[in-house]
């Protein structure tokens, strides 16, 4: 069977590897391609951040993971494996997403910068996107996947190309779809000169706001902001300012780093994923797969797998 899919980010490529692995006919329609994606902007690291239903959520990542530690072997997927440690300043249970990886423990004083209460260290793998997603769409196109670039209008459109379409246009599908649930959570981040850091750091509830170092092979990636609600993809240099002194604070490292570029990104923000199957006049489907918020990574592989799951039915 021909399936469209309606995005070429992280979900759209991975979605349409799992649908040619199983035999479909997919190709790629979207208004943008990387590197001009949102997918493009993160930092990015495995972590289920803002992302809904945790059960749900927990399923989904756990593929990720195991598929992004096998990609681990392959040096052009741009995925690496990195431990790092997530910071709190006052005591916190075990996270819902512990039995996803498997070398959780909680920090001693001696992992942590001082004035935090407690911390979670964990391995995760770190996928640096430009790379990464140069390389689904190599592997989107050797296994016989067409991609497009083209402005659709409406989802009638798309529809009226193929009798089952897969949504996952991020934050455009709050127009194309008509769903006013999705907001952008806006993003801001700066990239700089890799120091040599190993480590990735969070510490999400600090007062300062959130903060992230996430080093990648060649650079670091410093953050960030989670905007609701705002949409302009301009940087702003008194928040840049901030996340480098956050970051700073916690790897005074960085102090000599120099800084490379300032992105921003919107993340499709959403009470909960939307992945489900819609049985449409004349025989026609959809597939919603988009809403992921800051986890689109993180859930790529597991929800591309629940995709390939609706199209069986």
């Amino acid at each position: 069977m021909d399936v469209l899919i309606i995005g070429c980010g992280v979900s759209g490529l991975s979605t349409g590897i799992r649908l040619l692995e199983a035999g479909y006919n997919a190709r790629i329609i979207a208004s943008d391609l990387p590197p001009n994606t949102t997918s493009n902007v993160a930092a990015a690291v495995w972590y289920p951040y803002k992302a809904y239903p945790e059960d749900l959520v927990l399923a989904w990542s756990k593929v990720a993971y195991a598929e992004q530690v096998r990609l681990i072997d392959i040096p052009e997927s741009g995925v690496i494996m990195r431990t790092g440690i997530e910071l709190f300043h006052e005591p916190v249970p075990d996270p819902w997403w512990k039995t996803a990886v498997p070398d959780f423990r909680r920090a001693t004083s001696a992992d942590m910068p001082p004035g935090f209460a407690t911390g979670f260290i964990f391995s995760a793998p770190v996928i640096e996107m430009p790379i990464h997603l140069t390389y689904l769409m190599r592997c989107f196109t050797a296994l016989g996947g067409q991609i497009e670039q083209r402005v659709l209008h409406s989802i009638d459109q798309a529809l009226a190309e193929s009798d089952l379409v897969v949504d996952c246009a991020g934050l455009g599908a709050r127009k194309l779809v008509g769903d006013s649930s999705l907001i952008a959570i806006r993003g801001q981040i700066v990239r700089v000169e890799q120091v040599g850091l190993d480590r990735f750091i969070f510490d999400d509830y600090g007062p300062g706001g959130v903060t992230y170092i996430v080093p990648r092979a060649n650079d670091i990636i410093l953050g960030g902001t989670a905007q609701e609600g705002d949409e302009n993809i301009i940087p702003d240099p008194p928040t840049a300012q901030a996340i480098l002194q956050r970051c700073i604070a916690l790897e005074p490292r960085l102090a000599e780093a120099k800084i490379l570029e300032h992105r921003v990104g919107l993340r499709p923000g959403r009470p909960h994923i939307r992945l489900e199957l819609e049985h449409l006049a004349n025989n026609k489907r959809l597939i919603h797969n988009y809403g992921h918020g800051g986890a689109g990574v993180t859930l790529s592989w597991g929800c591309a797998d629940s995709v390939v799951q609706l199209a069986r039915q």
